[in-house]
């Protein structure tokens, strides 16, 4: 036989190059679901246009990107001392497209981003970046970081301090760009916030920050909210102050701290992570100096939020990824779905990746009726942000690492999305608080801020154990209660074919050894 001989010829199936948007179907339905139809109409042709970015241009850059990370400078070539990270092209070409073409940091904030005249509600921004995240993960960090500090500074910041920073934060120009950071995180403390140990102390009209940051991610950003304790606070959380640190001073000068080193990290490798000593860095005080903990959570929130999102979105590339192939792989006579234990496998892949989406998008809607001042709405958030990101996260990790498993071999292999998928899918359930905190949370908001009566639809038993659950049974209260609301939200959407998957195969008892028959959702891989 020669190479040129038909057996020779066979190749694995190669998805690049597909509309993501395209090969989802039920998303426009979605989007019609929960969208204005004006709004819908409008934002539609920009969906297409970044479903064929993401699976072709986005998704070679982000290869390209996360083949060479970051790498940060001491000096200048004629021998200054000045810190700068330098970035791959293809991870500034990333960032332009989320950034400038699609001003997703901005749509939230101000009006004519993608020819809409007022700010677009967070549904749009949510749904835009689910797209995008299917190809990039890594710039999605520092986009969610600069949203999410721009509504905290706006939420709580000195007027003049807003209208100085906002015009910078908004921009879609990134020569004129200011991005934001949070630098919260203490080897120390951990997950322990309380524990904080960073100074801030009073001189003059100035507040000077000291102390070290362990996991800054958006190292070289221009802007980024700090917690710090002015000297004499009391311990824990009460002691805390926010601030507001600048990448430079008025006068163009570098700020007092300085980037130790550029984390090695499992995943994001494309965007720089660092360690950062603050050395009497000039920073401006946020809000009431007794609630620094409590608006910064207004931060950890949004970007708990932008995580369960980025995991639902890195999952439905998973599942796109594992039908593209399970539709055109041949193996023992048959497309490979056509094969029982691959089409269950399938199912089981599509169960979560759905209810995902579903929380997030019924979760942005609320978003959106909370910040117009609806006590009840803000309550729901209150909830299903945490359960979004304690149990999205958790299933992004085993849904791509199963997706995997459909291409076989060659999905071990990093010239396919899937290790990056697979590395980039265990960031979510370490940032903004690991599982256990983000667990804990819940119970919070179930027993301080009755958040469980604010929801208005059944959730059966599963509402009646997390109100009795313990510290030690958080987790499994948290998992309960999420897949009840995703069943809930399904049901409302008229996908009763996988709520009633979801009822199944995570809410209702059952013997691990009988046999389930799930052949009456099957409709669904077709």
């Amino acid at each position: 036989m020669k190479p040129t001989d038909p057996v020779f010829q066979v190749a694995l199936p190669d998805a690049r190059g597909i509309n993501l948007f395209h090969a989802d179907p039920d998303f426009a339905g979605l989007l019609q679901h929960y969208l204005e139809p004006r709004l819908y109409a409008h934002l539609l042709p920009h969906f297409e246009r970044l479903g064929a970015l993401a699976g072709d241009e986005l998704d070679r850059l982000a290869a390209a990107a996360d083949r060479n990370p970051p790498v940060l400078h001491q000096r200048t070539r004629s021998g200054e001392d000045r810190q700068w990270i330098e970035k791959h092209p293809a991870y500034r070409r990333l960032e332009e497209v989320a950034f400038g073409e699609y001003g997703l940091a901005a749509m939230s904030h101000r009006g004519g981003v993608l020819g809409w005249p007022a700010p677009l509600p967070p549904i749009a921004k949510y749904a835009l970046t689910y797209l995008y995240v299917q190809a990039e993960f890594g710039a999605c960090c520092p986009l969610s970081m600069t949203d999410a500090l721009t509504r905290t500074l706006r939420k709580f910041g000195d007027p003049a301090l807003v209208a100085r920073y906002l015009p910078g934060l908004t921009q879609q120009d990134l020569d004129a760009l200011t991005q934001g950071a949070m630098f919260m995180t203490e080897q120390g403390a951990g997950s322990d916030v309380g524990a904080t140990a960073t100074r801030a102390v009073r001189e003059g009209d100035n507040w000077r920050l000291y102390g070290d940051k362990w996991f800054c991610s958006n190292a070289d950003a221009g802007l980024a909210l700090v917690l710090a304790r002015p000297d004499g606070a009391p311990a824990g959380t009460k002691g805390l102050s926010l601030f507001l640190l600048t990448k430079e001073l008025p006068d163009a000068s570098p700020n007092h701290y300085r980037i130790v080193r550029l984390k090695d990290k499992l995943g994001t490798r494309d965007m720089p992570s660092g360690e950062i000593r603050l050395e009497g860095a000039i920073a401006h005080l946020v809000g009431d100096p007794q609630r620094g903990f409590v608006q910064m959570a207004d931060m950890i929130n949004m970007s708990r939020l932008s995580n369960g999102m980025r995991a639902a979105g890195m999952m439905r590339r998973a599942l796109t990824e594992a039908l593209f192939i399970a539709r055109r792989r041949v193996a023992f006579g048959k497309p490979l779905i056509e094969l029982p234990l691959m089409r269950r496998q399938l199912l089981k892949l599509t169960v979560p990746t759905e209810a995902a989406r579903s929380v997030m998008l019924y979760t942005a809607v609320e978003l959106a009726k909370a910040d117009d001042a609806d006590e009840t709405a803000r309550r729901r958030v209150r909830l299903l942000t945490p359960l979004l990101k304690f149990r999205a996260c958790r299933d992004a990790r085993r849904v791509t690492g199963d997706a995997m498993e459909v291409r076989g071999g060659a999905g071990y292999i990093e010239e396919w999305s899937d290790a990056r998928l697979v590395r980039d899918a265990h960031l979510g359930s370490i940032w903004e608080g690991t599982s256990n905190i983000v667990a804990l949370d819940v119970l919070r908001a179930i027993r301080k801020e009755r958040a469980l009566e604010a929801m208005e639809f059944d959730l059966g038993r599963a509402a009646g154990f997390a109100r009795s659950a313990d510290e030690a049974h958080a987790r499994q209260a948290a998992t309960g209660l999420y897949y009840a609301c995703a069943a809930a939200i399904l049901e409302r959407e008229g996908r009763t074919l996988l709520a009633r998957l979801v009822r199944r195969h995570r809410l209702e008892p059952r013997d691990p050894l009988q046999p389930v028959d799930d052949t009456f959702a099957e409709a669904l891989l077709q």
